[in-house]
């Protein structure tokens, strides 16, 4: 019996990287599996047929059930079409996996329009597409699984992806509402935010400092795609029917839970505040509670994707 004995997933960007690990993992557990990649590059350009259906073909192989798919996730009308597959091809819908990403780096003062709508199209829109597609037959047959990635890149930040990062700080949002709204119909929404050597991560560019690219290869090495999976599995599972609108991170035998955005501390004073009194009183109280960066402007002891 597998943790997901009949159960249908759509997997998005799953042709390579930590989305295929993570449909061949749900698949060897039991689930039917949508795999879904355009097979563009990295950047979104193009397309290609063959990553999505090879991630099939290896589900088949290992005798699991799947099929191809290869629509865009920043179009709704091909995320609609996503599910009518899945209920064509496998009866039903359970389980939603969003991993289907692109990158456009540059720092902010280099960017382009165009270079920050492509990826908010595909990270945050495209996280809206696939599970609006979906959510009201979960809230139908009260039961859904939504597992949704976020990144570091967002929790944290990271220097050159000021698209990438802000659109996947939304994509927490965007779950925790989902979560809060759908707690009652026996629905989940959960975020992941992995860590892993992929053809995302090795895109971009290595340190020039040389301890920093020693340290990020050997971090990239120790972190295979195919470590994120059975987190992903047991969120997907009837068994996680209590985890709801959390945030992990992982990296290879690493599993972090990361709070839900609070304060960290308050101050009051009577009558109101005058800019003299924030520069002269409040921000010498609260400066100790500053994040800290490092001299590159980089939070230290950032976990490194």
């Amino acid at each position: 019996m597998g943790m997901l004995d009949g159960r249908v997933a759509i997997c998005t960007g799953a042709g390579r990287g930590v989305g295929g690990e993570v449909a061949k993992l749900m698949a060897a557990n039991g689930a039917k599996v949508v795999v879904n990649d355009p097979g563009t590059s990295g950047s979104g350009e193009g397309s290609d047929t063959t990553p999505a259906q090879d991630i099939v073909n290896q589900i088949k192989a290992a005798g699991g059930d799947a099929v191809a798919n290869y629509g865009s996730v920043a179009k709704f009308d091909d995320c609609l079409a996503m599910v009518a597959q899945a209920r064509e091809a496998f009866g039903g819908l359970h389980i939603v996996f969003n991993a289907a990403g692109i990158l456009r780096d540059k720092m902010f003062h280099n960017m382009f329009p165009e270079d920050w709508q492509a990826v908010i199209d595909v990270h945050l829109t495209g996280h809206f597409n696939v599970n609006r597609a979906a959510i009201n037959l979960f809230r139908e047959q009260n039961y859904g699984r939504m597992i949704m990635v976020s990144s570091t890149s967002g929790l944290l930040g990271n220097i050159g992806q000021t698209n990438y990062g802000s659109a996947k700080m939304a994509v927490v949002a965007l779950a925790r509402i989902v979560a809060m709204e759908n707690a009652s119909r026996g629905i989940t929404a959960n975020v992941i935010c992995p860590s892993a050597d992929t053809r995302m991560t090795r895109s971009v560019p290595t340190p020039k400092d040389p301890a920093a690219a020693a340290l990020r290869e050997e971090r990239l090495r120790r972190s295979r795609a195919d470590a994120i999976a059975p987190l992903c599995v047991f969120l997907a599972s009837e068994q996680a029917s209590y985890v709801n609108g959390q945030v992990f991170h992982q990296r290879a035998a690493e599993l972090s839970l990361y709070s839900h955005m609070r304060p960290i501390r308050m101050l009051h004073h009577q009558g109101g505040w005058t800019p003299e009194l924030i520069a002269e009183v409040a921000m010498p109280s609260l400066q100790s509670a500053f994040t800290s960066l490092d001299s590159r402007g980089v939070h230290s002891g950032m976990p490194m994707e």
